[in-house]
């Protein structure tokens, strides 16, 4: 029952209650707030524009930030939180601090050159057109960074206790356990798949009791496909008639992944070899972290990867261009032999991925495969579903490329998935909220845990508060 009784610690759901993004979650109690994940909204315009609406509570006032990992849509928000006032500790795990610098770094650039832009053509509400925040404001989030090891309970504020587990979903990425004012709650953040290609399965549902389990569901109403020879037939009849390939990818674990899969493929004499360029510099930067993982044997790592490849390159068939530069990247927007390219936003919405868009979409040779989630409102949600033009630079540019959705590398659980993950726990968990999916998946999920754990679960709306 939704309420807003005190005598309880309560959580208030401040985002990704009906959509993808915006994870933030408020926990209160006496005086005391800490608030789990603080993401940016993306896709639809009217999602977008909840990160520049007023903060639920004065940013100040709250005693500590908890993040489960590096991606925009979990903490993208916190420069702007701290633009507002917020300037209490940040927990989170070693890698997720440096993967969240870059993504918050870049996620800067974009917003000041965004509203530079907007000043020069004028199609802004404020004058003068406004950054939400800027390299300065992530600068500040840095130095209220505290590293935190896995599985060491970690005292974060008064009679609240934080706890990392590994989530095999990205780099440093974390389900978390909070105690919170004699409350026991879990956090799934983003649950990985068993089978990722690099880093280990998410770790096991914790011993004894919990109040609340807070679990995504993002592709909690449907299973995700096994592994096809889609990807490498889409890859081979495109450079067999002269094109080239063009992957829109998130550039944190999605560009690692499917690098993984092409040395494989190019290895086993699969996939043509052809260059191969990643086109990023914040996948490349992302890149070095994994690389640095691999090298030191992180937990996180499997053992297979690091005793192979230790010392060794497993991203590199040894046709592998890392691009930084503007002009490395401009050299290929009309790629001069077939090739394929790797290149962020993975939703297509903005990064150089755009300018290869713009250039590679009108012709019937090539073919742009798309890998991962795709937002509604996104411009790759556009493409897969069959759009004939897409919007670019305020342009509508035809689509005469081949098409391709290839769902194999997603590293969020899909339904069958996170029920088996639920399921050892059932009898020790008191109640569900599913969050962070469509309204579609959310149900779903909700009516599986009802009727396959008898566990009383409720996709909860926004903004709204729940007695613990």
């Amino acid at each position: 029952m939704n309420t807003s009784g005190v005598n309880q610690p309560t959580i208030q759901f401040l985002g990704a209650a009906g959509t993808v993004t915006g994870s933030r979650f408020l926990l209160e109690h006496q005086g005391t707030r800490v608030l789990v994940d603080c993401g940016m909204f993306q896709g639809l315009k009217e999602l977008r524009l909840k990160n520049w609406a007023d903060f639920a509570v004065e940013p100040e006032s709250v005693d500590a930030v908890i993040l489960t990992h590096a991606h925009l849509d979990h903490c993208g928000y916190l420069p702007r939180l701290v633009k507002l006032g917020y300037r209490g500790p940040v927990y989170l795990t070693e890698y997720t601090g440096k993967l969240g610098e870059v993504i918050m770094r870049d996620s800067a650039r974009i917003q000041t050159e965004d509203a530079a832009w907007a000043a020069k053509k004028g199609f802004s509400k404020h004058n003068p057109p406004l950054a939400l925040y800027g390299e300065a404001d992530v600068d500040q989030a840095l130095t209220q960074f505290q590293p935190t090891e896995f599985y060491k309970r970690t005292q974060v504020a008064p009679e609240t206790f934080v706890t990392f587990h590994p989530a095999g979903h990205i780099l440093g990425a974390s389900f978390v356990e909070v105690e919170f004012f004699g409350k026991r709650l879990l956090f799934t953040g983003d649950l990985g798949r068993p089978d990722h290609p690099l880093l280990r399965a998410p770790g096991v549902f914790p011993e004894g009791q919990f109040d609340a389990v807070i679990t995504e569901s993002t592709y909690g109403d449907r299973e995700h496909e096994a592994r096809s020879d889609d990807f490498q037939t889409v890859i081979n009849t495109t450079i067999d008639r002269g094109g080239s390939v063009l992957i829109p990818a998130f550039a944190v674990d999605r560009t690692e992944v499917i690098l993984v899969r092409l040395r494989e493929l190019v290895e086993e004499g699969k996939v043509r070899n052809v260059p191969i360029y990643a086109d990023s510099p914040m996948a490349l930067k992302a890149l070095a972290f994994y690389r640095d993982a691999i090298d030191k044997h992180s937990p996180e790592i499997r053992d297979d990867i690091t005793e192979t490849w230790h010392g060794r390159d497993p991203f590199d068939p040894g046709t592998l261009v890392e691009l930084m530069t503007v002009d490395e990247s401009k050299s290929i927007n009309t790629p001069p032999q077939p090739s394929i390219i790797i290149s962020a936003s993975g939703m297509a919405t903005g990064g150089r991925v755009v300018h290869h868009l713009r250039s590679m979409l009108t012709n019937p040779k090539d073919s742009v495969i798309l890998v991962g989630y795709q937002a509604v409102g996104t411009r790759g949600r556009n493409l897969v579903e069959g759009a004939k033009e897409v919007k670019m630079h305020g342009e509508m540019v035809e689509v005469k490329a081949q098409i391709a959705s290839v769902q194999e590398f997603s590293v969020h659980v899909d339904g069958n998935e996170l029920m088996k993950w639920l399921e050892v726990a059932k009898s020790r968990i008191k109640r569900v909220f599913v969050i962070h999916g469509e309204e579609g998946a959310q149900e779903t999920v909700v009516q599986r845990i009802e009727r396959e754990l008898s566990v009383d679960a409720v996709a909860p709306t926004d903004a709204s508060r729940f007695e613990l």
